[in-house]
């Protein structure tokens, strides 16, 4: 985490600030364009830019409120996919900052690492609430369908993410 004298600095608030009204803005824009959120993912890019560029800390704060800020200020996702995306995406920013320690190949692990791990809690809490919202022995097929579903926003984020955390910290803007 930057700190100063242990606490927090304004450079890492205000940055974590931008990541969070980047990723309640990303999907908004993918949606007025017509592409679907739940298949490219882009609240997760600024999450894992988060975790990867700010720390485990950054990505945990982006991550946990993305989710509800979206859903309050612009109604996506719908509480149906806000609550299962809620830990999902802190799971990524947490573990996406803890796995990786600033080498090129660590970069890589560190975002395939924190993709399984988000997936991973995605799909406990898929199970766990399933049922609380009726969908019964059905839980399988809907966890199974919107994996493969998301699997372009994967691509993407593969593609994208590790050349962009490269050159913001090339940039030493963050």
């Amino acid at each position: 985490m930057d700190t100063i004298r242990g606490k927090m600095s304004a450079r890492f608030i205000s940055l974590t600030g931008l990541l969070l009204a980047a990723a309640v803005l990303f999907p908004v824009v993918f949606h007025q364009f017509g592409i679907a959120g739940r298949v490219f993912l882009p609240m997760h890019i600024p999450v894992f830019l988060a975790g990867l560029v700010l720390g485990p800390w950054a990505g945990l704060l982006v991550g946990a409120l993305s989710p509800g800020l979206s859903a309050l200020l612009t109604g996506m996702p719908t509480a149906a996919y806000a609550v299962p995306m809620t830990p999902e995406l802190a799971a990524y920013g947490a573990v996406s900052g803890l796995l990786y320690t600033d080498r090129k190949r660590s970069l890589w692990l560190a975002l395939i690492g924190a993709m399984v791990a988000g997936r991973v809690v995605w799909c406990l809490m898929a199970v766990v609430i399933a049922p609380l919202l009726g969908f019964g022995g059905r839980t399988l097929p809907v966890v199974l369908a919107a994996l493969a579903v998301g699997w372009p926003g994967v691509v993407l984020q593969l593609i994208f993410v590790p050349p962009l955390v490269m050159k913001v910290k090339r940039a030493s803007v963050f």
